[in-house]
């Protein structure tokens, strides 16, 4: 998979399914072709992935935030041969390592103030995309994809409203958790 097939992907359907094991079935069975499991576990991450692939989904996995799965070199090698697509991160070592690997990356970025703004603008560069958070923030979105940034919304975004927004000031794609839109 390259970054160039992911961001095709996207272009054909710019909604990704973010999930945990309680909408994975939603996930799997719409029309969504991304997938970002927010909640993946050691125990069933090697299930999932290839339950993923086999309805031809792009899946990534939030490695932050696996249960069981190390946030290092080994969790990385694990999850590529379990078959991932990618992960997404807050952290650039993570980042830098699964690039290291060939697995598509998305750095996790949380736009709290200005401070924060300025800390992304130093941080951006090794990820394929970046998600900014919370996505119902156009300004700060048009910010980072006016500089050549490819950047996904995720957080807070709720209504088809929301959605059209983010796409609107330059996003890629909209990670949601929301069902409702995931097929719109």
């Amino acid at each position: 998979m390259t970054k160039c097939d992911l961001v095709n992907a996207l272009e054909r359907n710019p909604i990704i399914a973010a999930v945990r094991d309680d909408g994975w079935n939603d996930a799997i069975s719409s029309q969504v072709e991304v997938i970002f499991y927010l909640k993946a576990n050691l125990i069933t991450i090697k299930e999932k992935i290839s339950e993923a692939l086999r309805n031809n989904k792009i899946i990534f996995v939030h490695l932050d935030l696996a249960d069981g799965i190390g946030k290092d070199r080994t969790g990385i090698d694990f999850l590529a041969k379990c078959g991932v697509s990618g992960i997404i991160s807050t952290r650039n070592q993570l980042i830098n390592y699964a690039k290291d690997k060939g697995l598509l990356t998305v750095q996790r970025f949380f736009a709290l103030d200005s401070q924060g703004l300025s800390n992304i603008r130093e941080i951006v560069g090794s990820a394929d995309l970046i998600e900014i958070m919370p996505g119902v923030v156009p300004k700060v979105i048009e910010h980072f994809t006016n500089n050549g940034a490819d950047v996904i919304a995720g957080g807070l975004i709720e209504t088809k409203d929301e959605v059209m927004t983010a796409l609107r000031a330059g996003t890629v794609a909209v990670s949601t958790g929301k069902t409702t839109l995931w097929d719109m």
